[in-house]
Parts: structure tokens; sequence; C-alpha cells
């Protein structure tokens, strides 16, 4: 795999002298330090005091000095899998979820509520239902949707972010009737007559984007749906304040068209990309990847291209995942495939031999052996010991699969937060074999490296969550999924989240750990979650964020808290 060349020019940034009860480096020795030099946004000595004031004199620098007290410093999480424009997207939308309404005519009411303070014809757009957590214990229909409104797109999307459902006037705006076929990789679902209910899946999103919006065919859950430039900038600048303000200073944009790409860039030319972003250009624009020749990694130390997003098949969240026989909650649903096996083996050797990293979301056990299977072909074909093809989700491979996964150097990205949010539904919905649910356990065991994202909008950008659920297996609920061989310690999934995260993003000689000629990345907590105890990990405050050297977050403690 290519290795990113940073070609920016150098930050300007002071140098600093900064001092806490632990730093810790997460490099491979598990060292812990007590001070850390930095100059022109990158480490220059890290050890204790005395050995950071003796560089500092060496160099000729004369530090400010940043004294953090009893805060514990750990390199700035690294989220490798998140949706930044569709999470910022979606705080300017009406929160549906859980705790906000816990049944359908909650959920209309705040809908409601919504189009009265909306001008005349704008959408209405609701987010984060899932249809075990209301008092139903089912999906809303358009029919109820029709109560918000019949003149403007009513559209309420699921947590999972794979489709929702929608009112009747946006299908008759679109044609959609009870004959519509289905698209390749999605579904307009039916009730027992025939008739549209309003739920829609995946591909089937793609009437939601507009005449002119961003289309994607079937490669997978159109979420790209248009704003104004300035709009999409406002919510690019909400969601990195939440980044930011969970710890985290880079992030993997696991679906980029020219909608984020466009924003990405105006971002740049603005100075307004206070974090890194590494993106990930969704598989409907390989052609026009190869085409334009970006065959390796290339951009700046804050915005860079990495490789290229595809899709197997649905999300266990939605339902949509697939399993060929079945799911135990609702045995007329399979989910669906994006590709079929054939066709997409041909995608990921394209793709390999070209030199372009692959990020599958795959989340059943079918689905990941057609993207195991198509990986060993393309390395079969063209051998490469480190081309870091990865599988996003991954949420329930077999044994076997891991096992061949560690051989072809296949990297499973994991979101423990799917699991802490709604992880009894995944055994509702295939049954037993859902405790198996991200076995982090497993692919410790069998020597496959992990890396531990959030998916936002799916779950928050709250990194230490992510660890605390990792280290637990304990949802949301209080029910612990799983044995305890599926757990990992609070140290690696501290590197899971963090060096971990940069080697799979290819950023590993600049980012992920706190070393000598690395970004001065990190997060400075309120209390070491590595002596923590592991069911409170996600209490611990993040007091400040750094990127580059640069203070770009700042928080106090909340009131009343005790480590």
């Amino acid at each position: 795999m290519r290795k990113l060349t940073a070609f920016d020019r150098p930050s300007q940034t002071a140098p600093r002298l900064v001092t806490a009860r632990a730093i810790h480096l997460v490099d491979d020795a598990g060292t812990t330090a007590t001070a850390m030099l930095t100059d022109r946004g990158r480490i220059v000595a890290i050890g204790t005091p005395a050995e950071c004031e003796a560089a500092a004199e060496r160099a000729g620098l004369a530090p400010e000095r940043i004294e953090l007290g009893n805060a514990v410093v750990v390199p700035g999480f690294i989220d490798a899998h998140a949706h930044p424009l569709m999470y910022g997207q979606m705080m300017t939308w009406v929160d549906c979820g859980p705790a906000q309404a816990g049944s359908i005519p909650e959920i209309v009411a705040l809908l409601k509520a919504a189009a009265e303070r909306l001008p005349a014809g704008r959408p209405v757009r609701g987010y984060g239902y899932e249809h075990r957590n209301l008092a139903e214990q089912r999906h809303p229909t358009r029919f109820e949707l029709d109560e918000v409104a019949t003149d403007r797109e009513v559209y309420l999307m699921n947590a999972s972010g794979h489709g929702g459902v929608v009112n009747s006037f946006t299908f008759e705006r679109n044609g959609v009737d009870r004959d519509t076929p289905n698209p390749e990789g999605g579904e307009f679902f039916r009730d027992a007559d025939g008739e549209l209910t309003g739920e829609l899946s995946d591909a089937a999103c793609n009437i939601l984007t507009g005449v002119h919006g961003v289309k994607i065919g079937h490669h997978g859950p159109n979420f790209h749906l248009a704003d104004e430039p300035e709009e999409h900038l406002r919510q690019l600048d909400l969601a990195t304040r939440q980044f930011l303000a969970g710890g985290v200073t880079t992030i993997g944009d696991a679906q980029v068209s020219r909608r984020e790409f466009d924003m990405y860039l105006r971002l740049a030319e603005a100075g307004r990309l206070e974090l890194r972003v590494s993106m990930y250009l969704l598989s409907h624009l390989l052609d026009d990847a190869l085409e334009m020749g970006l065959v390796g990694q290339f951009g700046n130390a804050h915005l860079s291209f990495a490789g290229i997003k595809f899709y197997a098949d649905g999300t266990l969240g939605g339902w949509t995942a697939y399993f060929p026989d079945g799911y135990v909650g609702d045995p007329c649903r399979t989910g669906q495939l994006y590709h079929e096996p054939a066709d997409y083996a041909e995608l990921i050797r394209k793709a390999h031999a070209a030199g372009l990293q692959t990020a599958t979301h795959a989340q059943s056990p079918t689905a990941i052996e057609m993207v195991v299977s198509a990986i060993e072909a393309a390395l079969a074909e063209r051998p490469d010991a480190d081309a870091r093809h990865r599988i996003e989700h991954c949420g329930l491979p077999t044994p076997e699969q891991i096992g061949r996964m560690a051989a072809s150097g296949i990297r499973p990205v994991n979101q423990p937060q799917h699991y802490y949010n709604w992880g009894e539904g995944v055994e509702e919905a295939i049954g037993t074999p859902g405790e198996r649910f991200n076995p982090l356990g497993e692919f410790e065991a069998a020597g496959v490296p992990m890396t531990i994202s959030s998916d936002a909008p799916v779950a928050d950008p709250i990194p230490l969550e992510a660890i605390q659920t990792a280290v637990t297996r304990v949802t949301r609920r209080g029910h612990r999924l799983g044995d305890e061989g599926l757990r990992i310690s609070a140290a690696a999934a501290l590197r899971a989240h963090t060096l971990e995260a940069a080697v799979s993003l290819g950023r590993e000689d600049d980012l992920g750990s706190l070393e000598v000629g690395k970004y001065a990345d990190f997060a400075v907590l309120g209390a070491d979650p590595l002596t923590f105890a592991a069911e409170r990990i996600a209490e611990i405050p993040v007091l400040e964020t750094w990127v580059g050297g640069e203070r770009r977050h700042r928080a106090a403690a909340p009131e009343g808290w005790k480590p």
C-alpha cells in the first residue's frame, strides 16, 4: 500500500512543552511519559519534563509551557469510518430517536411541529428511529407520515442510515407506485395486498436526492441529500465541533460522492478544515477515479484520498443485511446483496490491480464470504503483502473467515457502539448467533488487527463510549452480549481507536501514536481509561483536543466530576 506523502507547508505553531500525569504514547512498547515537546505541529521529544527541557535547549527552542496537572493525554482518536456531512446534516433534522419518541404518534407529533416551523414546500426530515424501540414494534407507514404533510416530502430515516419511511407525496412526485419494480440493491416495501407501505431501503433511497442530485445506483444507500453549499458547509462545521469534542482529530469519510468532495475542497480553501480527513470514494466513482489516474493515496496532512468504498449487503439495524434463509424476527425478510458475487469480485479485482485500497461494508456471513473470496482472488492474481483491504462493520464473520482474513491481511473496521445502542436487536433479528456481533476478542486471538470507529451518525462520535463497550460488551440497556472471549482490554481498545485506525487509513507514519516526528494530535482526558473502572470509561470527560500542536477544543469537567 502506498503511504501518503504530505506536501503541505509545515505548520508555524509555536513550540510548546506539555506536561501531564500520564501521556500514553500507544507505541509498540506501551510507553507512558509525563512530558512532550512540540514544534511546528510535530512532536520533537517525549519523556520526562527534564528530558524535554534538555531537548528544547539543544534545539534552541523557548517553548510555552502547557501544564495539564492530573490530566491524562492520549493520541488524538481516529474515527476511521464516519460520515461527517451526513452527520452534520442530520443535526439539522428532527431527532426521532428513543430519547425523544417512544411511539409512532410521538414521532408524528415531532415531525408535525417541525413542518409548522419550516417554509412552505421545504422537506421535513427526521432520523434516529428503530422500530424495535417503538411501542408498536413496527415501522411507521406512509399514511401516518401523511398526517405530517401531503404537500411536501416527509422522510424519516432509520437509525441505520440505510433507509426509512416516506409519505405518499414523495412516491407520487417520483412516479413510484405499486407496480414500480424494486431497484437493484434496494426495496420499496409492500404489504400483503401489494400496496406500498412507505418503507424503503438502500438503493431505493435514490429517489430522495431529486432530479439533479447525486445518484449512486446500486452502489450503496443514498444519503447524499442536497442543501445549498453554504448550508452544507455549516453542517460540516457543526459535525467538526462534535468530533473534536469527543477527542477525534482524524476522520475516514467512508462514503464520498461529488457532494462531499466539493464541500471538503471548499472548507480546505477557506481554511476551515480543523481536523484531518481521509476520503474513500464510493464505488460508483471507481471508473472515474481510474480515468483520472487516482491509483494511490494523495493529498496533504488535512485532506487526502485513501481508497474506494464498496457495499456487499445492507445493515443489521435495518434488517437489510443479507441472510438468504430469512431473519428469525421476520422470516419473510432476507435483506439483499448490492452486487452479484462475480460482479463484485471483478470490481475488487479492478481496484486492487490499480493499487487501490478497498473498504467494503459487509455484515452477514454470506456477504463477508463474498468479500473475503474476492480479495483472496485479487491477491492471488497480483500479490501484495500490504494491500490493507478493509471490511467495514464485519459484524458476523465465521471463525474460518477470520482465519482467512488474518492470512490475507484484511482489516476489519468495527463499531462497538452499534451493539451498545441496539445489540439486543441483533439477537432478536437473527437469534443466538447475534451474540457474536463485532467479535473483537476473536479477531485479537486470531492476530487480526482491530480498528474501532463510530459510523457517525449511526452512533455519536464518542470514542470513550466505543472503548468502554469493546471492553465490557454491555449494551445501553445493561445486557452483556456474548461471552468473555469476545471482549478486549482497554489498552487494546485504545490502540484500535488510535494507532490501528491510522494503519487502516495508511497514515501511521504521521498519526496514531505520540512518537517523535509525528503530528502533535492528542486528546486531554479527565482520567486514565487504562486504569478507570471499565463500566465508567464513557464518563471520562474530554477536556481538550489538539490538532497539529494547536488547541481546537476545550471544555470544563462536568460539575461534580470525580475521577
